[in-house]
C-alpha cells in the first residue's frame, strides 16, 4: 500500500515525531509499502519531496491508501489530526477523533477512570476557588501537569506547598487546563496494546529513569533511561497490569495502538497513570521494544497498523447513515 507518514507538527514534540516519522517510513519500507513522507512545519504548512500538500475533500492525501499520522502533542494526538482524516475520508492508524481526544487531556481521562473505579492515584484541578485546599489534601510530594501535553513537557515536583503556585504558573503557560496529582511510591511501569475489538497486551515492561524523575531529557537523551522487559513485578501484578491496559483501551474508545502507563506499589496494586494513542515510534521506544519482546518485529508492527487502520476505515464505512 502506499501510506502517507505524517511528521513533525505544531507541538513542542515536533524532534520527536520527526525521528518517530522517519523510523517508520523506515519500517513501511522493509514491510514492502511505499511510505511518502509528509513534514508538518512548526507553523503548520504541509510539504513533503514534491512540494507543498494541497487537502481536498473526497481527493485524499496524495494517493495514498492510508495514513500513519505519528504525531505527538496537541494538533496530532488531541483528535485534531483524527478529524481532518476523517473529513479526507481516508483510513489512518490509531485512535478515532473521541478517543483521542479524551486521552490527551488527563483530566478527562482521569474522571473517565474514576467514574468507572480504575485505580489510579488522586488528583484534582488547578481550578476554582478552592483548588490550594483540594491540593493540600493530596499530600507532599504533588506533580502538577499541563492536562493535555506529553514527554513531560511543563511537569513540576512539588516537595514544598510554597512551590505550589509556581509551578501552576508554569503549567498554564502551556495549557490553560493544569492537573495536580498525588505522587505514587510504586515502580513505573508500560505495557503496550496492539489491535482493534481484539487488542494484545506486551509483556509490561519497567522505566528505570537515570535521573530525579522520569523528564524529558530522561525519554529522549540516550542513556537518559533503561527499560527492563520484563518488569520484575510477581505474576500476580504482571496479569493485573495487562489487564487493566486491555479494559482502559476499551474503556477510553481506542483503537490500533496506545502504550499504557502505570505504578505497581511495593504491595503489588497497580495504580493507571494514562493512555498514549500515538506513543514515541522510533524502533528504540518503549512502545516498539516491549511488542519486539513478545516477537513481533519492528516492520511487521508498521504492517500491522496499517492493516487494523484499513479494517477499521471499512466498518465505519458501513455503518455511515
Amino acid at each position: 500500500m502506499r501510506v502517507a507518514v505524517l511528521c513533525g507538527g505544531r507541538s513542542s514534540e515536533h524532534e520527536v515525531s520527526l525521528r518517530s516519522g522517519a523510523a517508520v517510513a523506515a519500517g513501511l519500507r522493509q514491510a514492502g509499502h511505499e511510505p511518502v513522507e509528509v513534514t508538518i512545519a512548526r507553523n503548520g504548512h504541509w510539504g513533503h519531496a514534491g512540494g507543498s500538500v494541497e487537502l481536498v475533500p473526497g481527493a485524499g492525501l496524495l494517493g495514498a491508501d492510508v495514513v500513519f499520522p505519528v504525531l505527538h502533542g496537541p494538533f496530532g494526538e488531541d483528535g485534531s489530526i483524527q478529524g481532518l482524516l476523517e473529513w479526507l475520508d481516508i483510513p489512518y492508524v490509531g485512535s478515532d477523533v473521541l478517543s483521542s481526544a479524551i486521552c490527551m487531556d488527563k483530566l478527562t481521562l482521569k474522571r473517565l477512570f474514576a467514574s468507572h473505579g480504575i485505580p489510579q492515584v488522586d488528583f484534582t484541578a488547578a481550578a476554582g476557588n478552592d483548588w490550594w485546599g483540594r491540593c493540600e489534601q493530596l499530600g507532599l510530594p504533588l506533580w502538577v501537569k499541563p492536562s493535555r501535553l506529553g514527554s513531560s513537557v511543563g511537569i513540576t515536583r512539588v516537595e514544598r506547598l510554597e512551590e505550589l503556585d509556581e509551578a501552576v504558573e508554569l503549567a498554564l503557560r502551556h495549557d490553560p487546563r493544569v492537573i495536580v496529582e498525588a505522587s505514587a511510591s510504586g515502580r513505573e511501569v508500560e505495557c503496550s496494546v496492539l489491535g482493534n475489538d481484539e487488542p494484545i497486551t506486551s509483556l509490561p515492561g519497567e522505566i528505570v529513569a537515570n535521573a530525579e524523575w522520569y523528564d524529558f531529557e530522561a525519554k529522549y537523551t540516550e542513556g537518559g533511561m533503561e527499560l527492563r522487559v520484563p518488569a520484575p513485578i510477581d505474576e500476580a501484578a504482571t496479569a493485573r497490569v495487562r489487564e487493566l491496559a486491555a479494559s482502559t483501551f476499551a474503556l477510553a474508545g481506542c483503537s490500533g495502538l496506545a502504550r499504557c502507563d502505570f505504578f505497581v506499589e511495593p504491595d503489588g496494586t497497580v495504580l493507571v497513570n494514562e493512555i498514549n494513542t500515538m506513543p514515541g515510534f522510533t524502533e528504540t521506544s518503549v512502545y516498539a521494544k516491549l511488542l519486539e519482546a513478545g516477537g513481533i518485529a519492528y516492520p511487521d508492527l508498521c504492517e500491522r497498523l496499517v492493516e487494523f487502520a484499513v479494517e477499521r476505515h471499512r466498518r465505519a464505512r458501513s455503518h455511515e447513515f
